[in-house]
């Protein structure tokens, strides 16, 4: 019961309380059973919703660390509500379980702000372990999506961009800084990067949110572009 009264302290390291995560889903049965697996696993499943305006009332009213989110909802489409709530509060994870594997709808949710995409075919543990890693920040795809992402990242990449000619240059990295980001755009997972630097993976977390701070951006999609862009991927 104490882990429960933790949550009312956001300084709170994640890893020391229960993951908060909100489900949302317009079929209730699939809802529930969903939020039932997630809470029969231990996490703390806060709430959940069954159309796009509430999921954003709601959300905006518990904070969860990660929404488990169907794209396909009333009232308002999932990559509006992933939009709206990262826009919002970039700390926010957004795992989209969606029966649809369809390219356009997958790269939609990750440029929504989505941090990974899982089919609903997925089993139960593997959706478990997926929530869990998108808790720390990992991007979490079904097999063979992860691959398309990337390729649209280094897609992005070859589109300009304008800059205006006033605009102050990006502020200098440090070299770790800039070895972390490179790695990122290698496709690496945060894990990955922790084992290959021989960091932990929080620290990688450090080194990303103070890049994302430094360059001005907002999400992994676009420090990805960035690093691309930089060439840091055939680094």
């Amino acid at each position: 019961m104490s882990e429960h009264t933790d949550v009312n302290n956001p300084q709170q390291p994640q890893e020391q309380r229960e993951t908060r995560v909100m489900v949302v889903d317009d079929h209730p049965m699939w809802r529930d059973a969903v939020a039932r697996d997630l809470a029969a696993a231990g996490l703390d499943v806060v709430a959940t919703a069954g159309d796009g305006p509430e999921a954003v009332r709601r959300a905006r009213a518990v904070t969860p660390d990660v929404l488990v989110l169907d794209l396909n909802l009333p009232g308002m489409p999932g990559v509006q509500v992933c939009k709206e709530l990262v826009g919002a509060n970039p700390a926010l994870r957004v795992l989209v379980l969606s029966a649809s594997g369809e390219h356009a709808d997958v790269l939609e949710a990750v440029k929504s702000g989505a941090t990974g995409y899982l089919l609903k075919s997925a089993g139960a543990e593997e959706l478990i372990d997926a929530v869990r890693r998108t808790a720390v920040g990992d991007p979490v795809f079904t097999p063979g999506l992860a691959g398309l992402v990337l390729g649209e990242y280094r897609r992005l990449a070859t589109d300009p961009v304008p800059t205006a000619s006033d605009e102050p240059k990006a502020p200098q990295l440090t070299d770790r800084e800039t070895e972390v980001l490179r790695l990122v755009a290698k496709g690496l997972s945060y894990k990955q990067i922790a084992e290959r630097l021989v960091i932990s993976h929080r620290t990688v977390q450090n080194h990303v949110q103070n890049t994302l701070g430094k360059l001005q951006l907002h999400n992994r999609v676009e420090l990805v572009r960035y690093a691309i862009e930089a060439g840091l991927d055939d680094a």
